[in-house]
């Protein structure tokens, strides 16, 4: 803090001085907030580097952040940097030059316990050639039995060696990683976008990291991890957050969002956009003075043609129109008529203004949509070639008064993307005639990629400066209208600069072996062929399948939540619900006497949360109640699928509760039969 007063701001001195100091000053901030940890551990870690002898030679102790002395030798190696990677990645048969490697088992900043891994011919690589290919076994495991705190937490400590090999990737091109539940794959993705940014600070800070996810709830979640890792100036979004000036919030019928996710819908909005570029139907003619001007149809059919062939973007153009409108006017009548003169005089004219918007209006994509929707004559003349009149009838609503009055939705944040592609910014004597005033970023993590749409993986493509992108999710765990098959059907609305690379994640760390065998079940049913990950605990709580008794199913959820809540002492419990059961649950949780918290709106703060099931995905309790499995298979578009989710979140205590016939996948044997 002395550094930092010493250098703030001050008045006097030259240019050079002041911008020095704030250069300084910044740095500093920076390097404070990079400190500030909070309860987080600084080291957790240290390497052992063998010597001649095969002992110890140089110690390396690791943690978050890299901390010097006095005299600038290392006291902290960044976990990051070259030299920390045998941490992760050493084995007896590859010691990568280790003697020892030693790992500390912590609750908070306090160490508890230490745990040691030799290598060399003195420990033959004790602790380090599980069969199981696990490092750091006491580490990890201590770590994934705490309870959690409704905020995903980092895994510095205890990165495996697959994972870090994807971590430490190169920065290039598309990385999809596939990973099961409970395999880490969006911890995994938001180290590496810290490793990205600490690997390749130059240029990455400048360029930016970017990383999207599904909805709120899961961003809530995950807002701590990059903190925690020194990173504080990663962009975390939703994807309608990406467009500018327009208010979200309404929702549409699932046939509808089928629609507007579909890749059609591009080819679509740019001939909506075309079928605004119209010629005049007939002549202008305007006064000038003592004597009248002209502008023939056909040549107004002539500047638009010019205009089409001349600029990539539509609002682009229209300085162009506008002037070659003028000096057609001004051609028109024999004589030296001055061009800008006759701009001066007739440009705000009703005639010529109308005209003008009648030929190129300048648009806005929300104005372009709205009256695209709120006409279905306009709907089938942009989009007769793709769709079905019944297809296109869903796309419309009612105009409203005025465009700033629309609530759109969130499957019209990539249509309103890809408007704004096609017509550019607005004309701005600080833009040139076809500048873009697109945020590119230099780097972009998605997870659940898998449930984007072809029209939202386009909207992240159009934001990748060079096609480096980090993508995660799980094709068995696909629940949108577009679930697709294999990979492929992802990558190829992804940038295709250079060969994408597709990698697994195949431990599940998370997940009970004994809950992960009763939702491998259903996955066979979801997805015949596709292989659950591998469970690295068995864990202490088998799962349970209840069926409601003559009290009721609310009243059956609600005793659930007591028994789990004593299970997990202390730990976090969620009550996973079909939509159309949210609000008839929390009703029985408030007429039982149990405070809950609702995740749309608290996210997992409270101790028992509320989860609709479409917005569990990506999340971990330590206990889950999953309500009425057959009621989400049948509402979901994905049904078998959103099932396999919502049974694979509970790191410790798994209950199915239910009052209608369960699936087939879930029907006996099963694990545990009660009520």
């Amino acid at each position: 803090m002395r550094l930092l007063e010493a250098h703030e701001p001050a008045r006097g001195g030259t240019h050079q001085a002041r911008y020095e100091r704030d250069v300084i000053a910044e740095t500093v901030r920076n390097r404070l907030s990079q400190l500030e940890l909070g309860d987080a551990a600084l080291v957790f870690g240290r390497i052992d580097r063998a010597g001649a002898d095969g002992e110890p030679a140089e110690a390396f102790h690791i943690g978050r952040i890299a901390l010097s002395d006095a005299d600038q030798e290392p006291v902290v190696v960044d976990w990051r940097a070259p030299v920390a990677e045998p941490f992760y990645r050493a084995t007896g048969r590859n010691p990568m030059g280790l003697a020892r490697r030693r790992h500390f088992l912590l609750k908070g900043r306090t160490v508890v316990d230490l745990e040691d891994e030799l290598f060399g011919e003195g420990g033959l690589g004790i602790g380090s050639d599980r069969a199981d290919g696990l490092r750091g076994y006491g580490t990890l495991i201590a770590a994934l039995e705490q309870t959690r705190t409704g905020q995903l937490g980092d895994i510095v400590a205890t990165i495996q060696a697959e994972q870090d090999e994807i971590i430490r990737s190169e920065l290039g091109g598309v990385l999809v990683v596939q990973g099961g539940p409970g395999t880490g794959k969006t911890v995994v993705a938001l180290h590496r976008a810290a490793y990205l940014l600490y690997t390749h600070r130059f240029p990455l800070e400048d360029q930016g990291v970017l990383v999207v996810g599904p909805n709120r709830v899961f961003l809530r979640y995950i807002s701590r991890v990059l903190p925690s890792l020194g990173e504080s100036g990663v962009e975390q979004v939703v994807l309608p957050d990406l467009v500018p000036d327009v208010r979200f919030g309404a929702t549409d019928p699932p046939e509808a969002v089928r629609v507007k996710g579909d890749a059609r819908m591009a080819p679509m909005i740019a001939k909506a956009v075309r079928d605004r570029q119209r010629p005049l139907r007939r002549d202008l003619v305007v006064g000038y003075g003592l004597t009248t001007l002209r502008l023939r149809a056909d040549e107004s059919a002539r500047i638009v043609n010019a205009a089409r062939r001349r600029f990539r973007r539509h609002n682009a153009a229209r300085r162009f129109v506008e002037r070659a409108v003028f000096e057609a006017l001004a051609a028109s009548r024999p004589g030296d008529i001055d061009v800008d003169d006759v701009r001066a005089r007739l440009r705000h004219t009703d005639e010529v203004r109308s005209a003008l918007e009648s030929m190129w209006p300048v648009l806005t994509p929300a104005q372009l949509l709205h009256d695209l929707f709120g006409s279905k004559a306009l709907t089938r003349l942009a989009g007769a070639r793709w769709w079905s009149d019944e297809e296109l009838d869903l796309l419309h609503r009612p105009r409203a008064a005025h465009v700033d009055e629309v609530v759109w939705s969130d499957a019209d944040a990539p249509l309103l993307d890809e408007a704004a592609a096609v017509l550019g910014p607005r004309p701005s004597r600080h833009l040139r005639a076809d500048d873009d005033d697109l945020r590119t970023y230099g780097h972009i993590v998605v997870d659940e990629v898998q449930d984007l749409s072809p029209m939202e993986l386009r909207m992240v493509a159009r934001r990748s400066l060079n096609g480096s992108l980090t993508v995660v999710g799980d094709l068995a765990q696909a629940t949108g209208p577009f679930a697709p098959s294999s990979w492929d059907d992802v990558l190829a609305h992804l940038p295709e600069r250079r060969p994408a690379r597709v990698v697994e994640l195949s431990v599940g760390y998370r997940i009970p072996a004994q809950a992960m065998d009763l939702a491998a079940r259903v996955l066979r049913e979801a997805m015949p062929g596709m292989e659950p990950p591998r469970s690295v605990r068995e864990g202490d709580l088998p799962p349970r399948i209840v069926a409601a008794g003559g009290e009721g199913l609310g009243a059956t959820v609600a005793a659930a939540v007591d028994d789990a809540t004593e299970a997990v002492a202390g730990g976090s419990v969620a009550v996973v619900t079909p939509g159309s059961l949210l609000e008839p649950m929390a009703e029985a949780l408030e007429a039982a006497g149990l405070p809950f918290g609702r995740a749309p709106q608290q996210g997992l703060d409270a101790p028992l949360t509320l989860v609709p099931v479409d917005l569990v995905k990506g999340l971990e309790l330590d206990a889950v109640v999953v309500v009425e499995p057959a009621r989400i298979v049948r509402e979901q578009a994905q049904g078998l699928r959103a099932l396999y989710v919502a049974l694979t979140r509970a790191t410790k205590l798994l209950c199915v509760v239910h009052a209608e016939p369960l699936p087939e996948a879930l029907r006996e044997p099963s694990p545990t039969a009660a009520g």
